[in-house]
């Protein structure tokens, strides 16, 4: 007795159509893989951009209680604000209620031509001539030092403020004055068109910018 011949539609295998499907599966899967990879390592980052923040304004709270002679009495309110010079690459707009302390913090910050202060790892003001025995120029030695180890600890561009209430006279409570960072950061899900945005905001001082991308740190000290 003959057996009966196998029907074709019964032959074992794959078609194309299930191939190309089982491959656009496996590349949804591969894509997604990889932009969870590029978060976590745009989140990390993130992460370490904040930490260094909070550490540079930890250590400028430290240099205002080791220089308590000017820091801790204003007998009317000060403010002093370090910006990032536009385009990247150009020296920092620096503004202050001190006038003094606004002159020397821009000569103490550069260019290397004319500072010495840059590179000057002494731990003494030498480029601040009367440093030694002046709390201002110490004061701005310590706030060029601070503004160059955070415009290159942290992504361009970046803005420091200190802003210290007047202290009335006779009044026993501390002076308490506001440290605040502000950079940009440079998230995954930024695209081109955002990322330019933030760009022009700061370069044409426009207010455009997401403020979702522009962390400020607050640090609250008592010199």
């Amino acid at each position: 007795m003959k057996r009966a011949p196998t029907p074709l539609f019964r032959t074992s295998g794959f078609s194309l159509v299930e191939v190309m499907v089982a491959v656009v599966v496996i590349c949804v899967g591969l894509l997604g893989i990889a932009k969870m990879q590029a978060m976590a390592v745009s989140n990390t980052n993130m992460s370490r951009q904040r930490s260094l923040a909070a550490i540079e304004a930890a250590s400028m709270a430290s240099a205002m209680h080791s220089n308590r002679e000017y820091w801790a009495s204003f007998p009317a309110a000060f403010s002093v604000s370090i910006v990032s010079g536009a385009p990247a690459g150009a020296l920092p707009v620096v503004a202050s209620t001190d006038a003094s302390l606004q002159a020397q913090t821009i000569a103490d910050i550069g260019p290397p031509v004319l500072s010495p202060c840059i590179g000057n790892n002494s731990g003494l003001p030498t480029c601040s001539p009367a440093a030694a025995g002046n709390s201002a120029a110490l004061a701005a030695f310590d706030l060029s030092r601070w503004w160059n180890a955070l415009s290159g600890l942290l992504p361009y561009p970046v803005s420091a403020t200190i802003t210290c209430p007047a202290t009335p006279v006779g009044n026993p409570a501390p002076t308490s004055c506001t440290v605040q960072i502000q950079w940009i950061e440079k998230a995954v899900a930024m695209n081109t068109t955002e990322a330019q945005v933030e760009q022009a905001a700061h370069d044409t001082a426009t207010t455009g910018a997401s403020t979702a991308e522009q962390p400020i740190f607050t640090l609250y000290v008592e010199p």
